[in-house]
């Protein structure tokens, strides 16, 4: 963690601290208790549990002084989603333009009454990247309840700081050696065998709403299970998040849910969201052209530009089906949660944060030099054909991601389209490319003791390619981490960490590296507006 980013979370600790203390101390001196000095040091002790934030760059050195938490920080992360866009809400944009149409939103927005209602907007506040106003709402909370973090730990998180408590049901004394009494229904069934269970079950339709009445008509439960699985395959194939929630219908829906592995087969194998939209290859020149023919040919014995994709698609089935029985254990399902894949239905959103040191005034006496709290945000939206669209402003999500389509992008493309609309911030939007690694990027593959291991590590890395200023072009390379938490069975693959980023000079044909002292990883975010993607 580099200096900037420790004089952040150092000012957020530190004003917990000074209002916590102070807080303390006036309750001590309304009770008339005396304690010594150091007791307030020691109950303003810094908070054990923050906001969620997201996670740091991997690959920054650690701070002079290990700071120790009770849980990993992506622990806390909980992806954002975006609804669809309101019409009414594009209108009024129209209207007004973006600035008053996001304030005039803001003023909708009900005002936070409670300690716990200011800590909860300081939280939303200081998750979107505004840790300037984050403070403000911190501070004020403080001073409504010197405790209100402990009460926004007991609502949001309470099974992750409070232990179960073990019950007896049958009130039998503790030194019976058969524990048979502490269960009320038998030894509790590993998920697999309550899988497994569900195996003899069908769908069961509504029961009479009232006796002497026949039960109202269910067809879906006297669907033979071909049909049944033909429906639910095309489900997934729409939608993987809406096939996955019909196992919570019922438990017949669930064993075909979970053990099914023909529909997870054609998810993995398809266009849509498997593996078959995946590029492992540029499919397009980074301001979306066509690729050269000329220079895709030179290196490789095909005669045109048809048989090559052929060929690379044949070699990334190959690749697929050898790390399905090597790495995932022959199972789709599992393939599907753990390989790294692209997502076009959602943006990955990357918040940035860095104090930026000012200058005291020469009027005024000041304990200290004000700082500036800087914020801005990049924006990645991957679309199927091997395009992308990049985004640096300063803009919040609920203000830009709506609006990063390629319509958009040619319609204010370099600044030359109307202003007042809510999309305008697509102005500075790039065109770009993007590819996965492949066995390609890797010079030396051979006397490589696991196979399956060594293709996976391949694997795992983002290229993404962008137009930028003039005669330059910039590159991207990420690769794919997984936020949340370990234990839960959350997503995969949602997180894209920096390895590197550089700008090429395309008449000189040099490289330069950015520096990435400020920068964060990238988060995706389900946007409901684009649908499937495109």
């Amino acid at each position: 963690m580099d200096h900037s980013t420790e004089q952040i979370q150092s000012e957020l600790e530190n004003f917990r601290e000074q209002w916590r203390a102070e807080v303390s101390a006036r309750s001590r001196n309304a009770a008339g208790s005396q304690q010594r000095p150091g007791s307030a040091s020691t109950q303003a002790g810094p908070s054990s549990s923050k906001a969620p934030k997201r996670s740091e760059f991997v690959h920054r050195k650690p701070a002079s002084k290990p700071i120790h938490h009770l849980e990993d920080e992506d622990e806390y992360f909980q992806a954002q989603t975006f609804g669809e866009l309101e019409p009414s809400k594009a209108t009024e944009g129209q209207k007004l333009g973006r600035q008053d149409a996001g304030a005039s939103t803001k003023d909708k927005e009900q005002e936070p009454l409670t300690a716990l209602d200011f800590y909860e907007k300081a939280v939303e506040r200081e998750t979107s990247g505004n840790l300037g106003e984050s403070l403000q709402l911190y501070r004020t909370a403080f001073r409504m309840d010197d405790s209100v973090d402990q009460s926004y730990r007991n609502k949001h998180f309470p099974g992750r700081w409070n232990k179960p408590s073990q019950v007896n049901p049958s009130n039998a004394p503790v030194i019976v050696p058969n524990t048979a009494h502490h269960s009320l229904e038998g030894p509790t069934l590993s998920l697999p065998d309550l899988i497994s269970s569900f195996a003899g079950l069908r769908i069961e339709g509504a029961p009479p709403e009232c006796e002497g009445v026949p039960a109202p008509p269910s067809p879906i439960s006297e669907l033979p299970d071909e049909i049944l699985i033909h429906i639910l395959r095309d489900v997934a194939i729409n939608d993987v998040g809406d096939f996955v929630r019909l196992g919570q219908v019922c438990k017949r829906l669930a064993y075909l849910v979970a053990t099914e592995d023909r529909i997870w087969r054609r998810v993995c194998l398809g266009s849509e969201v498997g593996f078959g939209a995946m590029h492992y290859y540029w499919q397009r020149q980074h301001q979306w052209d066509p690729l050269n023919a000329v220079e895709e040919l030179a290196d490789s014995d095909a005669f045109t530009l048809e048989e090559l994709a052929q060929r690379r698609q044949e070699e990334s089935l190959a690749a697929t089906h050898a790390l399905l029985r090597g790495l995932y254990a022959s199972s789709w399902q599992t393939m599907f949660r753990r390989r790294p894949r692209i997502r076009f239905n959602g943006c990955y959103i990357s918040t940035v944060n860095y104090i930026r040191a000012g200058q005291a005034s020469a009027h005024q006496v000041t304990w200290g030099s004000p700082v500036h709290i800087v914020t801005y945000y990049r924006y990645l939206r991957f679309f199927r054909d091997g395009t992308a669209i990049s985004l640096l402003t300063t803009d919040e999500p609920a203000h830009v991601v709506h609006y990063m389509t390629k319509d958009n992008l040619q319609l204010h493309q370099r600044g030359t389209g109307p202003h007042g609309l809510p999309s305008a911030v697509m102005s500075h939007a790039l065109k770009g490319r993007w590819r996965l690694s492949s066995a390609a990027d890797r010079e030396d593959t051979e006397g490589a003791k696991d196979k399956d291991r060594d293709l996976a590590d391949i694997e795992g890395d983002l290229f993404v390619e962008t137009e930028g200023v003039g005669k330059y072009m910039y590159r991207m390379e990420l690769t794919f981490r997984s936020a949340g938490s370990k234990k839960a069975a959350t997503a995969r693959n949602n997180k894209l960490a920096w390895k590197g980023f550089w700008s090429y000079n395309k008449l000189t044909d040099d490289w330069a590296a950015f520096t990435l002292k400020n920068d964060k990883p990238f988060f995706f975010s389900r946007v409901k507006s684009y649908g499937t993607g495109e």
